[in-house]
């Protein structure tokens, strides 16, 4: 099949889901890369942690913050679905600083993420991609805001009445009376741009390495697998992630190490249409939508899918 079928068919299948996606897939040593419409603004939702864990991490190497440092976490308290580690803790917790990094970025904990964005908040983390050179993507806000949506205020049997004012309620130009999905007060990112993060992660050029490989030990080390992991879990593989969920929202970004040593980035952000929490077939067919694209280029490099 030709790039161009490819991405025609890749578009109509994750439409007939019910999604919009911006799909971005990069050979990491030779640049080459497919996309499907990777310059679209959408919110980050949790792939913010991955930046944050950085930022973090730079302050460590450079001694501004001590890793071992022990912390007073207070408990999230949250009783809805979804939100994992000290968010749903019930009683206070000391946790050291090195471990908030791994809760807040393996597990994707948000009360862990929001005490480590006291530490270095949201503009010190900007800072640190500016140092970078990585553009495009704009960290705001802390994630208890991600916990602040009509899906938290309703019963949970009226869920969908929160999908839908996400979906239907967005302005032209992308704003939405809803903050978490407003592009002027959300934080953003293209595909372009998390590809640009994963990159620097993976072949540093500015970042230090041994930040660098500690975030990609933790993105190694994520739990949350039911995305874009199936595709790329398999004996030959390794997959190192990290996902974002809000309302409507469905991402991941991570790359695929290949037992022959090929290197493959993967950028998947998705929007629903489909007022519904729970899409495990939207789930498996972003999924086989980023595959698609990644069969496609290693099979254009010589190299079996």
């Amino acid at each position: 099949m030709s790039t161009l079928a490819l991405l025609d068919d890749v578009r109509r299948r994750l439409g007939d889901a019910g999604l919009r996606g911006s799909l971005l897939v990069r050979d990491l040593d030779t640049g080459s890369e497919l996309g499907l419409d990777p310059a679209i603004e959408l919110p980050l939702a949790s792939l913010a942690k991955v930046p944050l864990a950085v930022a973090v991490l730079e302050r460590i190497r450079t001694g501004e913050l001590d890793g071992a440092a022990l912390l007073d976490v207070p408990p999230g308290r949250v009783t809805t679905p979804g939100p994992m580690g000290i968010s749903r803790f019930r009683h206070p917790a000391r946790i050291a600083v090195e471990d908030l990094l791994y809760l807040s970025t393996a597990v994707s904990d948000n009360a862990a993420a929001d005490v480590l964005f006291g530490l270095v908040p949201p503009e010190a983390v900007m800072r640190t991609l500016d140092d970078l050179d990585v553009a495009g993507l704009t960290v705001r806000h802390g994630m208890s805001v991600l916990a602040d949506t009509p899906a938290e205020r309703l019963p949970t049997d009226e869920t969908h009445l929160a999908q839908a004012l996400a979906i239907t309620a967005g302005h032209e130009g992308r704003g939405h009376p809803l903050a978490q999905l407003d592009v002027a007060r959300a934080s953003i990112g293209t595909a372009q741009a998390c590809m640009a993060l994963l990159a620097e992660l993976w072949a540093p050029a500015r970042l230090d390495p041994g930040t660098a490989a500690t975030v990609r030990d933790l993105l190694g080390a994520n739990v949350v697998r039911h995305r874009l992991a199936p595709e790329f879990t398999a004996d030959d593989m390794t997959w190192a992630s990290k996902t974002g969920t809000l309302l409507n929202l469905r991402h991941e970004i991570g790359v695929v190490e290949h037992a022959d040593g090929q290197r493959i980035a993967v950028v998947a952000l998705s929007e629903s249409s489909v007022p519904a929490a729970r899409q495990p077939a939207a789930e498996a067919q972003l999924a086989r939508a980023a595959r698609d694209l990644h069969d496609h280029l290693r099979d254009a490099a010589g190299r079996p899918a």
